[in-house]
C-alpha cells in the first residue's frame, strides 16, 4: 500500500508533490553495476587437475565456502588443524564450510599431500 501526501501550494511544496508522483509512478534513478554490492554469498572452489582453484581466495567472515571435485579422482580438504575436515569427495561432490572467525587457514588434500590451499577470512 502507497501512502501519499499532497500539498498543494507553491515552490517546494510543489517539489514535494512532483517526487511523490514520481516515486508513486515507480520511477528511480539508474545505478551503475559497479556501484552495487556483490549480494552476500559464497566463494566457489574447484578441484581440478590435482590442484585447488583458485589456490588461495580471501573472504569476509561469515562466508561460505564451497569446494567442488571436478577431477575423476577423490579428494578431500583438511585444515592443518583438523577444523575444516570433509569426507572424501568424488567427482561432482562438494564440500561446502562457513568461515565464522577471521584467520588464514591452509588446508591440503590428505591423499594428495602437494595439493595445497589457502582461505584468508577478514
Amino acid at each position: 500500500m502507497k501512502t501519499f501526501l499532497i500539498i498543494l501550494g507553491k515552490g517546494a511544496a510543489t517539489l514535494t508533490l512532483i517526487a511523490g508522483l514520481a516515486m508513486w509512478a515507480g520511477t528511480h534513478t539508474p545505478v551503475a553495476a559497479s556501484a552495487i554490492a556483490p549480494p552476500a554469498g559464497g566463494s566457489e572452489i574447484e578441484i581440478s587437475n590435482f590442484s585447488f582453484a583458485p589456490s588461495t581466495v580471501t573472504v569476509p567472515i561469515g562466508t561460505q565456502v564451497t569446494w567442488t571435485n571436478k577431477d575423476e579422482i577423490g579428494h578431500n580438504v583438511v585444515s592443518a588443524d583438523k577444523s575444516i575436515k570433509s569426507k572424501v569427495l568424488d567427482t561432482n561432490d562438494k564440500f561446502t564450510f562457513i568461515f565464522t572467525k577471521p584467520g588464514t587457514y591452509s588446508y591440503i588434500c590428505t591423499i594428495h599431500p602437494r595439493m595445497k590451499g589457502t582461505v584468508v577470512v577478514q
